[in-house]
């Protein structure tokens, strides 16, 4: 697994920095997974290859990861590192921000082809991150976001997927999309970035709410609302690494290993009981992806 990041291998802007990977947190006594996370970028002064990130997971009790692409060539590679590392499953789709580039180069209906291609593999477990970003994309690149989301819900029921959905300022559109396309049975917004509303909407319709670091922020009040209101067994957590570093280490890369960090504020925030409150994490990402080998979830000492 050393150097196994794609040739390609991304990084953030500020990469380089004299910033270092946090230091290890305190081990959870029952194992968590992480749910969303991309291996494939590069952060801090001395990047982590994959197999460096999951060891140092694995010392805290985070037992495994979802591998996640946003376009061809990492959702490739997603699903082939998953297949050599048993702490890995992947997800594979075109981020929505890439749709209208796609579009505009006559080249999405072949991503969109490969992207069902890679949907058949055994350890792909998730179509995703897809959806809507009003954020970053105009009202002339939507057309593409609509045209790309709704082929993935496609690619993701026929191949009995779960779905990861990437929602920015577009909640109402892609609950819409939802509804009138037809949502997979095991629908998770990742980085959950609604309120207490949209939460209730998500729990009234079975669909699963993944939260990220920034629970931990001070303005992010309305995730901690959220999250007080849905339900236990539609919780999941995620870093979304190497991004949304939960406090109190913002400014430094994220990491899988740094789970433990969220879990323990998302235990707070609900008054839940620690090793509880994993254990029904853990349950709920199993009840979306299926096992990722034949381990039963155990503690972190298992």
């Amino acid at each position: 697994m050393r150097g196994a990041q794609p040739e390609h291998l991304r990084t953030r802007g500020d990469v380089g920095r004299a910033v270092e990977y946090p230091p290890l947190p305190e081990p959870l006594a029952v194992g968590v997974y992480d749910n969303h996370t991309h291996l494939e970028i590069a952060d801090g002064a001395l990047p982590l290859d994959a197999h460096e990130h999951l060891e140092r997971a694995a010392s805290v009790g985070v037992l495994g990861a979802v591998q996640v692409g946003t376009d061809v060539a990492t959702s490739r590679w997603s699903a082939d590192v998953a297949e050599r590392e048993p702490r890995l499953l992947a997800a594979v789709a075109l981020h929505p921000n890439e749709a209208p580039e796609l579009e505009a180069s006559g080249t999405l209906d072949d991503a969109l082809a490969a992207i069902d291609e890679l949907g058949a593999r055994p350890r792909v477990r998730a179509i995703g991150e897809t959806g809507l970003d009003f954020h970053r994309t105009g009202d002339e690149g939507r057309g593409a976001q609509f045209r790309a989301f709704e082929a993935h819900l496609d690619i993701a029921k026929r191949h009995g997927l779960a779905l990861q959905i990437h929602d920015r300022d577009a909640h109402d559109a892609v609950v819409e999309t939802l509804r009138r396309v037809g949502a997979p049975e095991r629908t998770v917004f990742h980085c959950f970035s609604g309120g207490e509303e949209l939460a209730r909407l998500a729990a009234a319709e079975g669909w699963y709410l993944s939260f990220a670091g920034n629970v931990t922020f001070k303005n992010a009040e309305n995730l901690r609302d959220a999250l007080r209101v849905a339900p236990r067994d539609r919780i999941l957590v995620e870093t979304d690494a190497p991004y949304l570093t939960p406090v109190p280490l913002r400014g430094r890369p994220n990491a899988p290993y740094l789970v433990p960090h969220t879990v323990r504020f998302m235990a707070g925030v609900l008054g839940a009981d620690l090793d509880e409150f994993c254990g029904q994490v853990a349950s709920n990402t199993l009840a979306v992806y299926g096992p990722w080998h034949d381990d039963p979830v155990r503690g972190a000492a298992g």
